[in-house]
């Protein structure tokens, strides 16, 4: 029989001839053969199963073993013996080697036949040695999963006892670290994973027969994926997410808790071992991965691992996001992804890192018009909503975005606060160091932002606006000995004003806590107004000093009394409806006295900022008007009414409305009578103002925040103020809606070299703005000024800074005492010294880095920048 079947698949018959003749040689197994022809045909149904040159061959050997084992057992009970399993499993068979997954089905095939037979129990101790012994050699996906099928099917081939059941586990483990797809295509992939599967499934079975393997396995699994590259030869596989599944979800806290508290996992370690788990969020139907990256980021933020969270955040969110593209991963994406991001919150980095591709993905899934992908895109809206309201002052960043999902439902305030404060690191330790965030380089503006070391912003805008307003430049040329060198020391990315910030700080002002900016400034001024000397007038004087002159009149007997103040800033309030009522068209001009240069000779700075707050900014109108007035008795005719109700009417205040009612007459009567001197009694009065010595540089502080008595909180006015084009200006802008949060940002205008007088008069000359907004710095334009509530309500201009045309702010440009540096004022020789040795050290110390990095470019970029820098090294300026 044995010949036949040996012509039989040799020979050209056709395929249905073949077929017959098969099943007739199948049908003989049970005629008595003897004991040389069963092993006769054994070893040719043996040969044709694992050498058989077509699918049919191979077919025709496994049909006839199985049907000659079955009928003919004891006989192949002699022939499946122990030497020829070895042999299979250690040499292979023939040409065929010993790792083919062929190998594994003809042992499984045998083992089926005598199962009932005594020897199959030698079979399996011998198969728990070689189990073990092939995932030791880091078996192939298809080797592996076939041997796991084996070792499912059959139990009783799985190593014994705990050390081995353990050391099982965790060789199959590494195993599957070591698990690489072969190819790209779909087919290839699904078996790709279906054999993963096979694998993480039989880890679940041991672990669910043996539990006290789970945790050494996970053990070994963290000691895979923590190990730096160094000390690792290979990239441990995604494949690993397909044993997270297994893991019972009651083991996570124990676990993590463990994990971050263990004195001998190092930082390094665990921030290897973070991001490859972030890595497993790609593989498809693995379940609870999301959940297990979440536990671990909690867990470092409870022990406080900052540099790790921030580390990995920075280096896999884009990572993350990019996984949302795929169906089978997006939810668990999209979950790691808004813990991220929610919890990210000391500086808008991360968030700026997937900013560049929301718009495309949304345009994505709003083509797609799924059912899923709608609501995918509805939790995406509201997340990147709280990401932007938290971290205002990027209008060009955010303005694709708002107009990709304008028509998606927005989150009510209420809302975007409670989702913020939900899961921010800051809310757990109030010590983390906001400067730790990595510096994306030095900005194309060439001008260097300021790190922001705590709720510091109102002291950041405050420094870039004084500074274009060369206040900065002045107090440390003239406070040069006290403040002492290091407070301008680093031409860097990015400066920490550490020292600017103790040596300027009120002492009320609570540290790590957000303070109003406008009380900053002027606590600035007043100090080193005071502090600089007792000479004729001092440098802040000769900076931002005016003079105020009020005049009281007494309308019974018509007598006057006048006094004159110094001011170094205004603070003007909105105009309330019922005020305005009672304001004649003369009255809400700004006057000044004969010979004195009139207000529209001040216009805001062009290198000066717009302080803005997070709420609605103020675009200004035309400069206010001027004219020789006395004082006067307040009309109380039809003008009056016209004036009071063209204001009232209009849509959007200006600056000039603003001034204008501060320089109004105001009746002083009721409570607030006027006592006369020469009445000797309490009248009624009017009182005016006048501007009668202006400043070199003007600042408006607009008065957003207001006591509401019956909330007993202040609120804060969300009003829209218009700005001019004329006027040159920075503008300080508050994000936020209450003067107890928020944040602050600038813009800034550069005047240098910009036409007559220094001023620069169109909006549309390029790279002429600047946003600063703490660390980062770039070009913007007087439209974004414009249009910036609109699109963000709650950013508002709060404090403005104008510039008298024509100013030289008294400064001697041929000062013998220092350096003049593109019209800034003079530095004493000694400070320019200072800021030159420490630029060389800079230098210094970015060519040793060079060298250290082994950069073929390096040493020849770091001489580009040598030159460059040594070239520029008093541009202290552009802090």
């Amino acid at each position: 029989m044995d010949k036949i079947l040996e012509g039989l698949v040799s020979s050209s018959h056709p395929l249905p001839l073949k077929r017959v003749i098969v099943r007739r040689v199948v049908e003989s197994a049970e005629t008595p053969l003897s004991q040389a022809q069963c092993r006769a045909m054994f070893a040719l149904s043996t040969r044709l199963v694992l050498q058989g040159p077509d699918p049919f061959q191979r077919q025709v050997g496994r049909q006839v073993l199985e049907a000659y084992g079955r009928y003919h057992r004891a006989e192949f009970e002699a022939f499946f013996n122990r030497g020829l399993v070895l042999g299979l499993l250690q040499r292979g068979y023939g040409e065929l080697s010993n790792r083919d997954p062929a190998i594994l089905d003809y042992i499984q095939a045998g083992l089926r036949l005598i199962m009932s037979c005594p020897s199959v129990l030698e079979l399996f101790e011998l198969l728990q040695v070689e189990a073990l012994r092939l995932v030791c050699e880091r078996p192939a996906p298809p080797l592996c999963a076939r041997l796991c099928q084996l070792l499912g099917d059959f139990p009783q081939c799985l190593p014994r006892g705990r050390k081995l059941s353990l050391a099982f586990c965790q060789q199959l483990v590494r195993s599957i670290a070591h698990f690489q797809s072969q190819g790209s295509r779909e087919a290839e992939l699904r078996l790709y994973v279906s054999q993963v599967t096979q694998v993480s499934g039989l880890l679940r079975s041991v672990w669910k027969a043996e539990p006290d393997t789970l945790l050494p396995s996970l053990q070994e699994l963290f000691a895979v994926i923590s190990a730096a590259g160094e000390h690792t030869s290979f990239e441990p596989s995604v494949a690993l997410a397909s044993v997270v599944q297994h893991i019972p979800l009651q083991m996570i806290t124990v676990l993590i808790r463990s994990l971050t508290t263990d004195p001998n996992v190092k930082d390094a370690s665990m921030t290897q071992a973070l991001c490859r788990m972030i890595d497993w969020l790609s593989w498809p139907l693995a379940q609870h991965v999301e959940t297990w990256v979440i536990a671990l980021l909690k867990g470092l933020a409870a022990v406080q691992k900052f540099t790790i969270l921030i580390d990995v955040t920075l280096l896999k969110i884009e990572l993350v996001f990019n996984r949302l593209w795929f169906p089978l991963v997006r939810p668990g994406a999209l979950a790691v992804l808004s813990h991220m991001l929610l919890s990210f919150q000391h500086s808008p980095e991360a968030f700026h890192l997937i900013v560049p591709h929301v718009v495309s993905l949304v345009h994505s899934f709003k083509r797609d018009g799924l059912p899923s992908s709608t609501a995918f895109l509805m939790q995406l809206t509201e997340l990147i909503h709280c990401m932007m309201y938290h971290y205002s002052g990027f209008p060009e960043l955010y303005e694709p975005i708002l107009e990709a999902v304008k028509d998606m439902p927005k989150p009510t305030e209420e809302k975007i606060k409670l989702i913020l404060s939900q899961s921010a690191w800051t809310s757990q330790s109030s010590s983390l160091p906001s400067c730790l965030s990595r510096l994306s380089g030095k900005s194309e503006t060439g001008k260097t932002g300021l790190i922001n070391l705590g709720n510091t912003c109102y002291m950041n805008i405050v420094f870039n606006c004084s500074f274009h307003c060369k206040l900065t430049v002045a107090v440390v040329a003239s406070s040069y000995v006290t403040l002492s060198v290091p407070l301008l020391r680093e031409q860097r990315e990015a400066y920490a004003p550490r020292i600017f910030f103790e040596a300027s700080r009120p002492p009320w002002f609570t540290p790590r806590s957000q303070q109003d900016c406008s009380e900053y400034l002027r606590f600035l001024l007043d100090r080193y107004t005071a502090c600089m000397g007792s000479e004729e007038r001092t440098l802040i004087e000769k900076m931002f000093g005016g003079k105020l002159k009020t005049t009281i009149c007494c309308l019974n007997c018509k007598s006057m009394s006048q006094k004159e103040e110094a001011f170094t800033d205004l603070s003007l309030a909105f105009c309330p409806p019922t005020s305005l009522e009672n304001v004649s068209p003369k009255c809400m001009e700004p006057t000044s006295p004969a010979g004195e240069t009139p207000l529209n000779n001040l216009e805001v700075n062009g290198g000066c900022d717009t302080i803005m707050n997070e709420g609605t900014t103020k675009d200004f109108s035309t400069e206010p008007n001027s004219e020789n007035t006395t004082n006067s008795e307040l009309d109380k005719g039809q003008d009056n009414r016209d004036m009071s109700q063209r204001l009232v009417g209009k849509n959007t205040l200006s600056v000039t409305d603003l001034l204008n009612y501060f320089l109004a007459p105001e009746i002083l009567s009721g409570d607030n009578k006027y006592y006369c001197e020469k009445c000797a009694s309490l009248q009624n009065a009017e009182k005016t103002m006048q501007i009668i010595e202006e400043p070199e540089y003007l600042i408006l502080t607009l008065l957003r925040f207001s006591y509401d008595p019956k909330c007993h909180i202040r609120r804060k006015i969300l009003d829209n103020v218009s700005l001019p084009l004329v006027l040159e200006l920075s503008v300080v802008v508050h994000s936020g809606v209450s003067s107890e949060s928020g944040h602050y940002y600038s813009y800034a205008r550069n005047v240098t070299g910009s036409g007559p007088s220094g001023l620069c008069h169109q909006s549309t000359v390029p790279r002429e703005w600047f946003l600063f907004n703490d660390s980062r710095v770039t070009f913007t334009s007087f439209q974004s000024v414009q249009k910036i509530t609109s699109r963000f309500p709650k950013d508002t201009a709060y404090v403005l800074f104008y510039k008298k045309q024509n100013s030289t702010c008294g400064f001697n440009t041929s000062s013998a005492n220092g350096l003049w540096i593109n019209g800034d004022p003079p530095l004493q020789k000694d400070l320019m010294d200072a800021i030159t040795k420490d630029n060389k050290l800079y230098l210094q110390v970015r060519w040793k880095l060079c060298t250290k990095s082994g950069l073929k470019t390096g040493k020849r970029q770091s001489k580009r920048k040598k030159k460059r820098d040594f070239s520029n090294s008093s541009n202290f300026h552009c802090l």
